[in-house]
């Protein structure tokens, strides 16, 4: 099969695009040929290296996929060759504690296709059962793979963790990237009124028309005093921040008493300043989340499938341009998600 892959760490030139040997599916597994695969920012830390984690050479990236069914492994069942699919990118044993009570991103052995196993990147995979979902005739293999990763995280973040209610306001910083633009519909679909903070007027459009209420360039205005100004001086319910060290201070103070900041990432460093008496002198939450359940994915694509959400896309390119597709998410010139197009089309 054609595939993406690298054989060692380093920038987007160590992405070599060529033959490896077709995988072949287990018991309970799945084959799937893939027609579209979409790119995140994990797919970038995991080509440059990350501490603490270790993968096999030569490793093919990629997290999210939609396809066709190909092949079924023993004890499969509800599924036939050629239906339509996408994939769920978590993986847990589903058998703790956690993953029997739903939360499969809090099992000890959760990970995700294309960190630490190889990915979506080729044109076939292999995955458990369970991580495959039918799609219908009128979704295509673009939208669908643009979806999984962002939608799950940001419907974790904002429903699971930070609990969003209708009437709240909510600061989503970065938001015009794929866990942004997910974040904006999910809490508009909530109920919430949306702040969306991002760093070009480009960013800032997509974001209105995905139905933001008050854009806010950051990087030529204070967020903090937009924010105040908006709120009447009380500050926002929730706040998204997975930029990390670079706004971590700010997103604090824009926060009203008793306010929510919730987090799955730190994409400018790990390690910024707390001043603790912002913390409890104003009763504020910092939430925590990673990825999410399967059910923390189910619930968008419904509205995904009724065509009340839609995944951002920025370009849909080919699979072999994976390297400058890389380049483009690291110049941060991408507003929305990446899609390669894999394999046959129809």
């Amino acid at each position: 099969m054609r595939a993406i892959y690298f054989e060692e760490h380093g920038g987007p030139e160590v992405l070599k695009f060529g033959d490896l040997p077709d995988p072949e599916p287990g018991r309970g597994e799945v084959l799937m040929e893939v027609r579209a695969a979409s790119l995140n920012h994990l797919d970038l830390f995991v080509r440059r290296g990350m501490p603490g984690f270790s993968i096999e050479f030569p490793h093919i990236p990629g997290s999210d996929a939609s396809g066709v069914v190909a092949g079924l492994g023993e004890d499969v069942g509800g599924f036939e060759a050629g239906d339509r699919v996408l994939l769920n990118p978590s993986l847990s044993c589903g058998k703790c504690e956690y993953c029997i009570r739903g939360d499969a991103s809090l099992c000890r052995t959760y990970h995700i296709m294309g960190e630490t196993v190889n990915g979506t990147c080729c044109e076939k995979i292999v995955v458990p059962a369970e991580n495959v979902i039918k799609i219908p005739a009128h979704i295509s293999f673009e939208a669908a793979a643009a979806v999984p990763l962002v939608f799950l995280t940001a419907w974790r973040m904002l429903i699971t963790r930070a609990a969003l209610q209708p009437g709240e306001d909510v600061l989503i910083l970065g938001a015009a990237s794929g866990v942004g633009t997910a974040c904006i519909q999910i809490a508009k679909r909530a109920g919430a009124r949306v702040f969306a903070a991002a760093s070009s007027e480009e960013k800032l459009e997509l974001c209105r028309r995905l139905g933001a209420d008050v854009v806010i360039n950051y990087a030529e205005e204070d967020f903090v005093k937009r924010i105040k100004s908006e709120t009447n001086k009380k500050g926002v319910d929730v706040c998204v921040d997975y930029i990390g060290k670079d706004t971590w201070v700010n997103s604090l103070k824009s926060l009203a008493r008793g306010g929510r900041l919730v987090t799955c990432g730190a994409t400018t460093g790990y390690d910024p300043q707390t001043d603790l008496r912002h913390i409890f002198f104003r009763q504020l939450q910092i939430i925590g989340s990673t990825m999410g359940s399967k059910n923390d994915l189910l619930a968008p694509l419904q509205f995904l499938f009724r065509g009340e959400i839609k995944a951002a896309i920025d370009r849909v390119m080919d699979l072999e341009e994976t390297a400058e597709a890389h380049r483009l998410m690291e110049s941060r010139s991408v507003a929305g998600k990446i899609v390669l197009r894999v394999g046959d089309k129809n």
